[in-house]
């Protein structure tokens, strides 16, 4: 899995979901319930990953939906 998106908004982690869902896309969500461990503060940011062969394709739809300032670099060094 490579990470496409991070953000510590729950509302764009949200938004990327649905996005990548529509475009059938698998994906996962990294550190999504950090919260129990922060105490709900937003500290940690939250990762969305994708399958290395679907990460081009993912970070096009993601950015094609507004996302680009949230979206990683190169798939592999982050933003």
């Amino acid at each position: 899995m490579q990470e496409v998106l991070r953000s510590y908004d729950f509302v764009i982690i949200s938004f990327a979901q649905a996005v990548l869902r529509n475009a059938g896309i698998d994906y996962f969500v990294a550190d999504l319930h950090m919260s129990a461990v922060e105490g709900s503060i937003g500290a940690f940011p939250r990762r969305v990953q994708v399958a290395a062969e679907d990460w081009a394709l993912a970070r096009r739809v993601l950015g094609d939906a507004g996302l680009q300032t949230w979206l990683m670099g190169d798939g592999a060094s982050g933003p």
